[in-house]
């Protein structure tokens, strides 16, 4: 039996194995991911204020999926490609839509938990307030993009966080998985795709960053009123988070799940 065919059928047993959790198990996994993602896209953005640029600070959130991983905690992102237990009969579809819910909303309790602490903590206001600027600004461009622009970028998105989460299923030690996490996850950071549980920490953290900003903050933004229109709950939602998610389902899914599924195992059933 070839590795790649070995490779394909590990990773659908740990999706099987992922879908069968109870729903409470499931949530409090998601919750974890949602935190951990959350503080990946902190070192993201502490390293850019830094000077270090997109490139360091893609390869520093790695640090999100790898404690995802390594802790495995359920990320809604890869748990897309529970598809693949549906497509081999081994789930059912409402089993598979139901976990996806389960997961998709601790994933929101968790990156919301991360915010409320990061807002208590002042973390914002550091380095003069550069923070919560970074937050705001980084807020508005993604709310900036149509609603075909954010599924594609959704897609992209998906398709190396998938490919990422594969790659570590081969992995034999912690350094293996660190490497096969490092550079896909790198990339999407770099280039400006979308992740819709990174988002449900990044944008919330820049709504709040804005509301609570300090008169020294206010002064280095411009347009402050059409800032406080756009970033609002109803745009997050409608214009970023739900054309996201729709490109996130479809990365994962098609572009990876039931793309090895049909070179690889679909003769199996």
């Amino acid at each position: 039996m070839n590795n790649y065919k070995v490779a394909a059928e590990k990773a659908l047993n740990i999706m099987t194995a992922k879908a069968n959790k109870s729903n409470h198990t499931a949530f409090l996994l998601a919750i974890m991911a949602g935190v951990f993602i959350g503080l990946g896209f902190v070192y993201c953005v502490i390293a850019n204020v830094q000077g270090a640029g997109k490139i360091v600070g893609g390869l520093v959130f790695s640090l999100g999926l790898l404690l995802t991983i390594v802790l495995g905690a359920d990320l809604f992102t890869s748990t897309t490609m529970t598809v693949m237990s549906v497509a081999s009969k081994q789930i059912t579809l409402k089993k598979m839509l139901s976990n996806w819910g389960i997961v998709y909303f601790g994933n929101f309790i968790g990156a919301l938990i991360l915010v409320g602490l990061i807002i208590m903590s002042g973390h914002p206001f550091d380095y003069g307030g550069k923070i919560g600027l970074y937050y705001i600004t980084t807020s508005e461009h993604k709310l900036a993009h149509t609603f075909i622009e954010a599924v594609g970028l959704g897609i992209l998105c998906n398709i190396m966080v998938c490919l990422a989460v594969w790659m570590s299923f081969s992995a034999q030690s912690l350094t293996d998985k660190m490497v096969a996490v490092l550079f896909p996850v790198g990339l999407f950071i770099a280039a400006g795709f979308e992740h819709s549980v990174a988002n449900m920490f990044m944008v919330p953290a820049g709504i709040y960053s804005l509301m609570l900003a300090t008169p020294e903050m206010l002064t280095t933004l411009t347009n402050i009123e059409t800032l406080q229109a756009t970033l609002t709950w109803q745009n997050f939602l409608l214009n970023n988070l739900i054309p996201v998610t729709l490109g996130n389902i479809i990365g994962g899914s098609i572009f990876i799940a039931l793309y090895q599924w049909f070179i690889y195992l679909r003769n199996n059933n």
